[in-house]
């Protein structure tokens, strides 16, 4: 009998199967490995993309989070303002509610006052009708009328009378203003608006106030001086003039409103025109607004002094003929305290009277 073969499991046979399988397994799990590995590198991609979109919508949600938190600041801060605004209204309106209940009383009060008014009105307009008719009756002895501003009458305590009356007029350049800067500035403008000067224009319907008031049966000259005398009637100085139907005062006062006041003054040049009238006048009627600066001759500064105005002053007073009253009207002039006082006693002493009038006179 044949003798058996033995078995022996470390054959060539055997390894070689071994060493397949081994590959084999090696083999695999190579292939398994590197699948993984690309696997995971592109997981890890998205993963990374996706953190970093992730990363972009936080960024912009924190920037979005902060203008919403402004927004909301400015939001709370209009609904803060709007809430004040709403408390000042409420607080208004009722201020407003408080007013209209005052008003309401007012207004009862001022129906009742309304009619008292009224019947005031009607009590005055009788009176007004009354004086009318008084004025009519009056108008028959005057050649000119003067109406002022809103139909006024002033008490003046100015008697207009006498059969010979003179007006005399400082037609000076301290006409032009009551105060120096103003006389100084007026002085260089054109004659148009030194004839405008609101003090002249004063002065003027002065006259023609005192003109008005003048007797139909009185005979009269107007003077206008500054360093000389000058007599506004084509008679010229010396002569009365009857005032008959006023023409040659219409004149006068057409003249009058063509001068510019101009130059110093000289009251006792006026003085000596008065003496040379013939008779001499029952009144004048002396319209002026400060004391004189120069006597007979002119000065020879450019400035006089209070006292020097003074003294011009005295020696045309003592020229003035006896009897004769002095009425002033003065419009006072800025720097001359001493003229009120020194007119003030030639009205007084001569009979006549005092007048320094309002701005809005006459």
């Amino acid at each position: 009998m044949a003798k058996r073969r033995e078995t022996n499991i470390f054959s060539l046979s055997f390894l070689d199967v071994m060493s397949c399988g081994f590959g084999a397994v090696v083999l695999i799990f190579l292939i398994i490995n590197h699948a993984t590995e690309r696997e995971v590198k592109v997981i890890n991609q998205d993963l990374l993309a996706e953190i970093r979109l992730l990363d972009y919508q936080v960024q912009n949600g924190e920037r979005d989070l902060v203008e919403l938190r402004e927004e909301l600041e400015a939001l709370l801060r209009r609904v803060s303002e709007s809430d004040q605004k709403l408390i000042d209204t409420e607080t208004s309106i009722d201020d407003s509610v408080d007013d209209l209940a005052r008003l309401s009383e007012n207004s009862m009060a001022s129906i009742e006052s309304l009619e008292e008014l009224k019947s005031d009105i009607e009590t005055r307009e009788e009176e007004l009708e009354r004086l009318r008719a008084l004025e009519a009756v009056n108008d028959g002895s005057r050649v000119r009328s003067v109406v002022g501003e809103g139909d006024r009458q002033y008490l003046t305590g100015m008697k207009i009378g006498g059969k010979n009356i003179l007006i005399a007029l400082d037609s000076s350049a301290s006409m032009l203003d009551d105060n120096i800067v103003n006389v100084i500035r007026r002085r260089n403008m054109n004659d148009d608006r030194k004839r405008m000067s609101p003090k002249w224009q004063r002065a003027v319907r002065t006259v023609e106030w005192i003109a008005a008031q003048m007797p139909l049966d009185a005979s009269f000259q107007i003077y206008g001086f500054n360093e000389e005398v000058e007599s506004l009637l084509d008679q010229g100085l010396g002569e009365w003039v009857e005032l008959g139907e006023g023409r040659d005062l219409d004149k006068a006062l057409t003249n009058l409103k063509e001068r510019i006041p101009q130059k110093g003054t000289s009251l006792i040049k006026l003085v000596d025109s008065i003496n040379s009238l013939s008779p001499p006048p029952d009144n004048v009627y002396l319209i002026i607004d400060s004391l004189p600066t120069q006597g007979l001759r002119p000065p020879r500064r450019a400035t006089v002094s209070g006292r020097e105005r003074l003294d011009h002053f005295e020696d045309a007073i003592n020229r003035m003929p006896a009897q004769v009253p002095v009425n002033v009207i003065l419009f006072p002039m800025e720097g001359d305290p001493l003229a009120s006082a020194a007119y003030w006693n030639l009205a007084r002493t001569s009979g006549g009277s005092f007048l320094s009038p309002s701005r809005d006179w006459p």
